[in-house]
């Protein structure tokens, strides 16, 4: 898994490198400007050299924006850069290079409306947002507002009537911690990033306007010579399993662990046989559905594999539970609420390897002191952002809360603190699924951009995504590291199918993403 950090974390190791000596800040710019050219010949080989309209603006990102000026024109390029400020007020460093580029080419005072009418006739070429960057703590200056728009205009023309577009660092307007847009954010085809990516590459706010992930296009890291080891409270983004999936030649079912997923009444078992074959699909040893009276006969008629108990109460599951065997449960999908508030009480009393999801999340939104109270750290909260509302009404309500100053409260921050708040490790979906624990250990699964599965929005696949991190933990996964092996798995299994999906057949794809791991 790759690191991830925020703005203040990627400042703090800029400042701490150029203040040990180790590198001059001068430096630094030089590296990411050629970086940025490197990627552009890299991602766009079959891009000529012809007109770049570089954009820079009155801080060191503008600074690496004269820099790639200076090295795109040293490869043929046409540039046409255009300033947003006074140079004489530019940091000592963007000021080098300001001159040194004003020594090669002119520099353009910013206006608005002429940028405006440039995007608008540019049917090629290269267009070099380098305006802010992750610096930005407010909403865009006014005199970009026409700009914003030419970019909103580029965005619906076809790919081969319009210049590409790269961000430096960031697109401009976008919170790097939260993704959020402070209001008229940029967007890009490809942003570099340099050293790390940054949380807002990855986070996708939900509701207009779109943010992070959906305005950053391609995201590339280069490295630019600062130190290398990892930063305190950094993210790590899920971009393959963490741990071994596979089985080894002397495999044994009861080695594997044994599955127990808990079933509503008749009629409502549809989302925890989803999740018990998929918790029998990512290699649980044993897995039964454990089901009120009346729902027996229907279960019957369709599980073959997964076994089946009749479960009445939480008394009887106490009981169950001696049976130490029984080493992982998932507890929520197709429950119902009277039900949850039974069981989920008796299976936590167990203190085994527990998924909490659906109905036994919502059943305690009402008092959640004492649920958070009983929970522990084997347990997984898988819920979206409507049940995580409930739950966490005040960090749900930050998330929410409109932006006016940055960094901005980030979906990072409020899993942290719910997991912190609840005990116990928290996974909240979407499109940028976020898993911390309460020591503040993160990660962010990101289903966007090349990896995007939006197939996923479908009724029963959460209760999938359930029973694969019951059935990983059966199999001994921590409880951290199988929401983050779950939340990879069934994105992997959603784009293995591709259009058409339903929550059945992600199971099933399962076998196909094992043998493309080389499991």
């Amino acid at each position: 898994m790759s690191e991830i950090l925020s703005s203040a974390q990627m400042r703090g190791i800029e400042q701490q490198a150029i203040a040990s000596g180790a590198v001059a800040g001068l430096e630094l710019m030089e590296r990411a400007g050629a970086g940025v050219v490197a990627q552009i010949a890299t991602v766009f080989p079959d891009l000529p050299p012809s007109t770049a309209l570089i954009l820079c603006g009155p801080g060191n990102n503008g600074g690496d924006g004269f820099v790639i000026a200076r090295l795109l024109h040293e490869r043929g390029w046409d540039i046409d850069l255009h300033l947003l400020g006074d140079p004489a007020r530019l940091p000592p460093d963007a000021r080098s290079n300001y001159q040194r580029w004003a020594a090669i080419g002119p520099v353009t005072p910013w206006n608005d409306a002429k940028i405006e009418d440039l995007l608008d006739k540019m049917a090629s070429g290269l267009v070099v947002d380098a305006l802010f960057g992750t610096g930005l703590t407010r909403p865009m200056p006014p005199e970009t507002a026409r700009t914003w728009h030419g970019f909103a205009t580029l965005l619906h023309r076809a790919q081969n009537a319009r210049p590409q577009v790269v961000a430096v660092d960031i697109p401009s307007g976008l919170c790097s911690d939260s993704g959020r847009d402070f209001e008229g954010a940029f967007w890009a085809d490809l942003t570099v990033s340099f050293h790390r990516a940054k949380w807002g590459h990855y986070l996708a706010p939900s509701g207009p306007p779109e943010g992070g992930a959906a305005r950053c296009g391609l995201v590339v890291t280069v490295d630019i010579g600062l130190p290398q080891a990892p930063a305190p409270g950094s993210v790590q983004l899920v971009e393959r399993p963490s741990s071994f999936l596979g089985k080894t030649m002397r495999a044994h079912k009861y080695g594997h662990g044994h599955a127990l997923v808990l079933a509503g009444g008749a009629g409502k078992g549809g989302a925890a046989r989803l999740a018990a074959r998929a918790a029998l699909r990512v290699g649980a040893g044993l897995v039964t559905v454990a089901a009120s009276q009346p729902a027996i006969a229907e279960h019957a008629a369709q599980l073959t594999a997964i076994m089946l108990r009749a479960l009445p109460d939480g008394y009887t599951l106490r009981g169950m539970l001696q049976d130490e065997r029984l080493n992982a449960l998932c507890l929520g999908p197709g429950l119902g609420a009277a039900r949850a508030q039974d069981m989920v009480p008796a299976a936590l009393w167990a203190k085994r390897a527990t998924v909490l999801d659906a109905d036994a999340l919502t059943a305690f939104a009402d008092d959640p002191a004492p649920y958070f109270a009983q929970l522990h750290d084997k347990v997984v909260l898988t819920p979206h952002l409507g049940e995580f509302r409930q739950l966490f009404p005040d960090l749900a309500a930050r998330l929410a809360a409109p932006v006016s100053r940055g960094p901005a409260y980030s979906k990072i921050e409020a899993v942290r603190a719910a997991a912190a708040r609840a005990g116990c490790v928290v996974l909240l979906k979407g499109p940028d699924t976020v898993i911390a624990d309460p020591s503040g250990r993160a990660a962010l699964h990101s289903a966007t951009g090349a990896n995007a599965a939006p197939w996923l929005a479908t009724a029963g696949s959460g209760d999938v995504l359930a029973g694969l991190a019951c059935g990983l933990m059966a199999r001994g996964h921590s409880a951290f590291d199988a929401a983050a092996n779950a939340a990879w798995l069934h994105a992997a299994a959603a784009r293995a199918f591709g259009p058409g999906l339903i929550a059945e057949d992600l199971p099933e794809m399962l076998p196909q993403v094992f043998r493309e791991l080389g499991l």
